[in-house]
């Protein structure tokens, strides 16, 4: 099913866990940063940014986050398995046309843009970004969709007065 995003972020959260959906508005490149290497991606108009929070916790970190990659371009971190920070690691992001989500991956430690960690309850799941928005497949029941309206600019703008 397609849900549609003009401004909104989707907030789809299970009772202990979420994801932010938002889409991309300018092409860019976006750069991920592992130990040993530097990966540049392409991401162009109508792709996906989305933030995993596996084991929930506060949405404005998250919103955050999104906006940083977003709209900021900053670049990702990708850890080295079995990095002991990655267990810290509260909110991650993945940037593509199309995410897998999935809970048998250690967090933090992947580079590929098209995989991110979620919880048991949001995994299985596949976001593509598609006709303005986002469409959403194998969504397990229970799970509940809320859009957000975040003002990014209004929101930095209070921050700075």
């Amino acid at each position: 099913m397609n849900y549609h995003l003009d401004d909104e972020v989707l907030l789809i959260s299970s009772p202990h866990s979420f994801l932010l959906a938002a889409k991309v508005t300018e092409t860019f490149c976006l750069c991920i940063e592992t130990s040993n290497a530097e990966y540049c991606q392409g991401v162009s108009v109508g792709d996906l940014v989305v933030v995993s929070a596996p084991e929930g916790g506060p949405v404005e970190p998250a919103l955050l986050l999104a906006e940083l990659v977003r709209r900021f371009h900053i670049p990702l971190l990708v850890l080295p398995r079995e990095h002991p920070g990655s267990r810290r690691i509260r909110y991650v992001v993945s940037v593509a046309s199309e995410i897998f989500t999935s809970c048998s991956i250690q967090r933090g430690t992947h580079p590929d843009q098209h995989l991110i960690c979620s919880s048991e309850a949001l995994s299985g799941m596949t976001l593509i970004g598609r006709d303005g928005g986002v469409d959403i497949s194998h969504m397990h029941p229970g799970i509940k969709l809320r859009y957000i309206k975040y003002d990014a600019k209004t929101e930095f703008s209070c921050l700075i007065q």
